[in-house]
């Protein structure tokens, strides 16, 4: 991603990410609070840490269509690499640059010497899963949750 792009991407990821949190049902505080949080932790200083890299993600013309992040995860395990974030602009979905944007994530995680690559994906993301599990993703945990009325 160009360099000069990243501020706007930064603001971008953060409240999606916080967009997503409140369909999950945090209050908007908590969730923009814990987005922050998240963000500061990989991009201190608004740049990127160390690992942590992202990509545009474009089409046959050069179009950006999304993007994707990818770095170290939080583990002891220095060949442990993790999805953080993807996103394919809406209207672009369905064309395949999710799968193409999974697969440069896998070859970039490999080249930095990574044995395993993970990632989350909210439940209420079918197509999302749909694709990560066509890829040959597992499903190592589910969080659950009952609204109580």
């Amino acid at each position: 991603m160009d360099a000069r792009l990243f501020p706007a991407w930064l603001e971008r990821s953060r409240d999606e990410y916080a967009n997503d949190l409140v369909a999950m049902g945090q209050t908007p505080e908590d969730a923009y609070r814990h987005a922050d949080e998240s963000m500061a932790r990989s991009f201190p200083s608004g740049a990127p840490g160390p690992g942590h890299v992202v990509f545009d993600v474009v089409d046959d013309v050069g179009a950006t269509v999304g993007y994707l992040w990818t770095g170290p995860d939080t583990s002891d395990d220095a060949g442990a690499w993790w999805i953080w974030d993807i996103v394919i602009d809406a209207d672009q979905r369905g064309r395949g640059f999710g799968r193409m944007a999974m697969v440069l994530g896998e070859e970039h995680a490999r080249a930095q010497g990574a044995h395993a690559l993970g990632l989350s994906v909210f439940g209420f993301n079918t197509g999302a899963r749909g694709l990560y599990e066509s890829l040959g993703y597992e499903t190592t945990s589910v969080k659950m949750l009952k609204r109580l009325g």
